[in-house]
């Protein structure tokens, strides 16, 4: 997908964070944007805004774990638009589970994969089809996390073991269009930036607009526990400053592996490349995973668990 302009691009979870800076840069780039987020207050807010900024954009509101949703999405679209031509799955969120894994609510578990991972299932059913059926290059892009996509954090084995089933259901994805031939492509987003810094995005706010299927006793409220006012807290305890890095970057290392065919879509760093090599010679020396027992200051109880 190297001629963007006059192209469609679909984001889910594109209300806010990550989604937003994604429509936004692609609509800078000549794209025509269909925002989906289930928050309809978003939805409207965004696309508002970003139709102020010059923007060819609709905004439809859209729940990824149900297959309907999405497949509504895909039909607004297509009438809106007449085509679809990138796919950006990246609706996500973070359950607020507590404790131990042992000592999770089954329901935790359940809505993170209906939305993490069946929400990116659902994508690839609705559009994939209607992609290849078109003749034209075209893109699937499923936004994991270096937690779990890479490898994850002991203490948040809910998401990271969403991030990497979406990890695999990529690899799988790029690996089948491959073998056909498709002109349609897969890539995987892990948010990620030149600049150093945290990401704030809503992933902050875990257990927000939990349906109430999903719910459980002690549930976080409807606008989620304050995460990054606890990390934010436990990094001032330690004497360690804080900066956030901007999203768009984000965005921009994402329209460029677009154009550039990258499937793993990521700003590498010598930490994350060294567990990768530790968890790598693990595998093969059949050794503990002891690359996983270290101190990190994204959870309630930063430990480290060698000593």
């Amino acid at each position: 997908m190297r001629d963007v302009v006059g192209k469609v691009a679909v984001v889910t979870g594109g209300g806010q964070g990550i989604g937003r800076a994604l429509a936004e840069r692609f609509g800078a780039e000549g794209m025509k944007v269909v925002v989906a987020d289930v928050v309809p207050a978003l939805v409207e807010a965004t696309t508002s805004e970003l139709a102020d900024n010059g923007l060819d954009v609709i905004g439809v509101v859209t729940d990824v774990t149900s297959l309907e949703s999405v497949e509504a999405l895909r039909d607004a679209t297509l009438e809106r638009y007449g085509a679809v031509h990138l796919v950006c799955n990246n609706a996500g969120i973070g359950s607020g589970s507590e404790g131990q894994l042992w000592e999770h609510h089954v329901n935790d578990w359940r809505w993170s994969l209906d939305v993490n991972v069946m929400g990116v299932v659902n994508g690839i059913h609705a559009f994939v089809p209607t992609l290849l059926a078109q003749g034209e290059e075209g893109h699937v892009v499923n936004t994991t996390s270096s937690n779990g996509g890479f490898t994850p954090l002991i203490n948040s084995a809910v998401y990271a073991t969403t991030k990497a089933a979406v990890t695999t259901i990529t690899e799988c994805l790029w690996g089948q269009l491959r073998e056909i031939g498709a002109k349609v492509s897969a890539s995987l987003l892990f948010p990620s930036t030149f600049s150093p810094g945290m990401l704030n995005t809503g992933i902050w706010r875990p257990g927000a607009n939990r349906p109430k299927q999903y719910d459980r006793p002690g549930a976080p409220p409807q606008e989620g526990r304050d995460a990054l006012g606890a990390y934010l807290q436990r990094m001032e305890d330690a004497g360690l400053a804080v900066q956030f890095a901007p999203l768009s970057e984000v965005a921009d290392i994402c329209f460029e592996g677009i154009i550039n065919d990258t499937f793993w879509i990521t700003v590498p760093n010598d930490r994350q490349q060294q567990k990768l090599r530790d968890r790598a010679a693990s595998q093969i020396d059949r050794s503990p995973p002891e690359y996983l027992l270290e101190a990190n200051m994204m959870t309630s109880k930063p430990i480290d668990a060698k000593n």
